[in-house]
């Protein structure tokens, strides 16, 4: 009596590059909609003949800008971990993970420095506070990133080295945020 072949192997399980993929079309989403009235009311203030942006109130380009160049390099860092431990390459990984981290926390230094420089007020009309609402929100996904960043080098480090997935999912995040960053840039720090 011949005994039976082994099953086939259990699929692998992506419940969280899922869950990462549908957490960045919420903030896609969430950023896109407010994006979207900031530019209906961008265009009700212009075509009365009026300035968008408060008078006496400059955009500060250069860190506006330094965030935008930074995010492709936070993106790299975040397929460097991934790429690392897809080759068990431990110190790579962690170290990849950890540079990411700091780029996300310079990136979050530069917008509180434009806030600093801008000087504008949640009371200054409608530009006040749409501009602190989008800003506002970009940085709170920043300080989750930060979060999701520390949370998964901290799993890195502490033996699951094996748990790839949640290295794919924090490259996932940051890949979004880059395009969320890109479209308030281009909306808020450039269109004025």
């Amino acid at each position: 009596m011949e005994a039976l072949a082994a099953g086939p192997a259990p699929a692998p399980r992506n419940q969280m590059t899922v869950a990462a993929v549908l957490g960045a079309v919420a903030m896609t989403m969430l950023t896109g909609g407010m994006l979207g009235i900031w530019a209906l009311k961008r265009s009700e203030v212009v075509d009365t003949g009026a300035s968008w942006l408060p008078s006496g109130i400059t955009v500060p380009e250069v860190p506006t800008n330094v965030m935008l160049i930074a995010f492709p390099a936070l993106c790299s860092f975040a397929q460097w971990a991934v790429w690392a431990s897809k080759r068990n390459d431990r110190s790579n990984t962690v170290f990849a993970i950890a540079v990411s981290a700091f780029v996300a926390l310079l990136i979050v230094n530069a917008q509180a420095f434009v806030w600093n420089q801008m000087g504008v007020a949640v009371a200054d009309g409608e530009y006040g506070s749409m501009f602190y609402a989008v800003t506002g929100t970009f940085m709170a996904l920043m300080v989750v990133g930060l979060l999701f960043s520390l949370v998964t080098m901290f799993r890195f480090i502490g033996g699951r080295t094996r748990d790839r997935e949640i290295l794919i999912a924090h490259a996932i995040f940051w890949y979004a945020m880059t395009a969320v960053y890109t479209a308030i840039w281009f909306l808020v720090y450039v269109t004025k």
